[in-house]
């Protein structure tokens, strides 16, 4: 059996293959392996997603990739439902995860001395009990989130849900959690409040509340003194709560590709002025409020750039992209941040995902808001309410006069100026806390410790 004695620790780490999970968990460990050289990485995600987030040109030498099975079933034919993959591949955990930890022990004949997961992956807790090491969990989005997600069964009780569903929570708050605002139970993330939880995801997000307590570390992408009450309740439920954000300031490999000449075309427009439209990498919204968008678009008549997923040509109302020619520029890719950080762009339309907010806030760039699902929803309503950083479409959903009213509110308003405002010390804070002596910086050190004890 071959041996490998080059490093002293060899550390586990378990990716969740689907939206933005495995890239950003990928871009940690480099960081972390480049101040832990004593550490090698094993990383286990699927195929796919190890193909699409591994870099030729930033290989390292002490990450090794490996696959897991996606529990795709044999014969299956995609319905075009998007969640049949994730559904797939949380009924093959833990046993796909197992299976491939077993081999790569057997090859390598080093034993984990530490695990790191996305923090999706409860069944961790069960796995460092029987090896004795420590377990690294990473939440990729906010705070305020997770803390809810630990307290799923005080929240269900004390708001009913279990008798009265989803229907019932109209005009309830969350009010229970000392120092933090009441958040409107309509806002909650939506796998907090089904009436049964049944489906795989809402199983394996209540379990991940239940043993996320037994964490050695909780690591976040945030900074601490952007929500100091929630990192208060979590430290206290939670041995090391790591804020180690915001990662876009702290990882190395950001992308700045600029295929489509955005940046160039920027340069041409007048500060504050152009409006940057991007959804993410996994939601389109449907069809009529894509229209609407583009007729709010043309109505206002503002300089914008749209990464638009699919074809325009089919999506868009017919003869929008010629008439808007000249205003707007609509690409399949382009540099978020860079667009973002960018003089010239006022408004981010934006679906409310954790790393397109802390873009934002580092750009200083305010948000108008259509959230989709999952913590994009509380992630909404925290922007406009908490922060006051942004502003939800009237509605919740795009229409052209709620799209309009957003984009007055946010170019040309007062509300506007002291959104911009409140960005700044926003972004200050944000800049302070990955600065060598910063609150993010100590965490970071605290989670070298921690892997390489």
């Amino acid at each position: 059996m071959p041996r490998d004695n080059t490093a002293s620790k060899h550390i586990a780490v378990l990716a969740f293959p689907f939206a933005t999970h495995a890239a950003p968990l990928l871009s940690l460990i480099r960081r972390l392996s480049a101040a832990a050289p004593v550490a090698k990485f094993s990383f286990f995600s699927t195929a796919q997603s190890n193909s699409m987030i591994s870099n030729e040109n930033e290989r390292c030498e002490a990450i090794k990739h490996y696959n897991v099975a996606d529990g795709t079933p044999e014969n299956y034919v995609f319905s075009g439902n998007p969640g049949e993959p994730v559904e797939n591949f949380i009924k093959a955990t833990p046993g796909n995860f197992k299976t491939a930890m077993a081999e790569v022990l057997k090859d390598t004949g080093k034993g984990f001395s530490c695990i790191i997961t996305d923090a999706f992956f409860w069944f961790a807790a069960d796995m460092v009990a029987e090896l004795h090491v420590p377990w690294v969990a990473v939440w990729t989005a906010g705070p305020l989130p997770v803390l809810l997600h630990i307290e799923t069964d005080l929240i269900r009780e004390k708001l009913g849900i279990e008798e009265l569903g989803f229907n019932g929570l109209e005009g309830k708050t969350v009010d229970f959690f000392p120092g933090i605002s009441a958040i409107p139970a309509i806002h909650l993330q939506p796998e907090l409040t089904p009436k049964e939880i049944k489906e795989d995801m809402q199983k394996m997000l209540y379990k991940m509340g239940l043993m996320l307590p037994l964490a050695t570390a909780l690591v976040i992408n945030a900074f601490e003194e952007m929500d100091t009450s929630v990192t208060k309740a979590l430290k206290s439920r939670i041995e090391k709560v790591l804020n180690i954000g915001p990662l876009v300031l702290t990882l190395p490999d950001q992308v700045n590709s600029d295929s489509y000449n955005c940046l160039e075309w920027l340069t041409n427009q007048k500060q504050d002025s152009v409006v940057y439209i991007s959804f993410g990498s996994v939601v389109t919204p449907p069809p009529h409020e894509l229209a609407a968008l583009a007729e709010a678009l043309e109505a206002y008549d503002c300089p914008f750039i749209w990464s638009f997923r699919g074809n325009p040509d089919e999506k868009l109302p017919k003869g929008f992209l010629e008439r808007t020619k000249e205003k707007g520029k609509v690409v399949p890719w382009a540099p978020q941040l860079q667009i973002l950080q960018h003089s010239s762009t006022g408004a981010f339309i934006t679906h409310s995902g954790w790393n397109s907010f802390l873009e934002s806030v580092v750009a200083g760039v305010p948000m108008i808001c259509r959230a989709f699902f999952g913590d994009q929803i509380l992630n909404r309503w925290a922007i406009e309410n908490i922060w006051e950083v942004g502003v939800g479409i009237e509605g919740g959903k795009i229409s052209k006069d709620g799209t309009m009213k957003a984009l007055q509110l946010v170019l040309s308003s007062q509300q506007g100026k002291n959104m911009r405002q409140r960005l700044d010390a926003l972004k200050k804070n944000a800049f302070e806390a990955v600065r060598p002596h910063g609150s993010s910086t100590a965490n970071f050190t605290t989670l070298v410790e921690i892997v390489t004890q």
